[in-house]
């Protein structure tokens, strides 16, 4: 019953920028411990991005500006979008010695710049927030320039161990975006948390007028059990080796895609 709860399509629930600002969430004590994933993302980037040069980078939905830094290799200004007031407040005190690094609270369909006007666009860990990505993927491609790039996350559903639990049960992948919350968590007027099919999104990003040109596979290694008793750097070595050995299966629970303008 619970994995077909799980598995249950993504409600239309309302975009919710404010949920972040509830309570006393706070981002940076939910990458405690992560340090094998928020390495392999990092990783990722740069393989993507090794050899470019930007004058403007956008870090759509950035939260506290984890990544902003590492752009600021590769780009001449970095600006943080994040919706989020408290998200913000805590990059205030993150970003506190790159002042050059700018904070907007902007909506990811909602981003208040010229057409063409920025020549990298990141927006990590943001799709599992969007049942229906379109109006973000949309928005991204009109900021963008001609010759600009963008890196899109993708939270896959194709991972290895839910293709496996399918094939034991005789099931198909689903297309649509998949609700990960159990029903106990699922209400109407929350955020949402869905996993994607990245067929489903790359056709989305070709609806918008982008066009995928590398993927990689990240965090392939994601386990509780592993981050464990395996060192961090012997994962990440394994890592370098998986992240585009893996790419065409979809394997890991995360999907990064370098897409341009079609």
């Amino acid at each position: 019953m619970k994995e077909k709860e799980a598995e249950k399509a993504a409600p239309k629930t309302k975009k919710r920028a404010d949920y972040y600002d509830e309570g006393n969430y706070n981002y940076l004590k939910y990458w405690e411990g992560r340090d094998y994933e928020n390495a392999a993302e990092e990783m990722a980037i740069r393989r993507l991005l090794a050899g470019k040069r930007f004058k403007h980078a956008v870090d759509v939905g950035g939260g506290y500006g984890r990544l902003c830094v590492l752009l600021e290799q590769y780009a001449d200004n970095v600006t943080l979008a994040e919706p989020s007031r408290q998200q913000l407040e805590l990059a205030n005190d993150y970003l506190k010695d790159h002042p050059q690094i700018e904070r907007k609270q902007w909506q990811a369909d909602d981003l208040k710049l010229k057409d063409g006007s920025v020549d990298l666009v990141t927006m990590i860990r943001v799709m599992h927030h969007l049942p229906d990505p379109q109006a973000e993927l949309a928005e991204i491609a009109r900021v963008l320039s001609k010759d600009g790039y963008a890196i899109i996350e993708v939270a896959n559903y194709l991972h290895a161990r839910n293709r496996i639990k399918h094939f034991l049960k005789g099931k198909r992948m689903p297309l649509d975006p998949v609700d990960i919350r159990s029903e106990a968590n699922r209400r109407a007027d929350e955020i949402a948390f869905v996993n994607h099919n990245p067929h489903t999104v790359i056709k989305q990003l070709a609806r918008a007028g982008l066009k995928v040109e590398k993927v990689l596979s990240v965090s392939n290694l994601r386990s509780p059990t592993l981050k464990k008793i395996v060192p961090k750097s012997v994962m990440l070595a394994a890592e370098k080796f998986l992240q585009p050995t893996l790419a065409s299966t979809y394997f890991g629970p995360s999907v990064f895609l370098l897409v341009k303008k079609a």
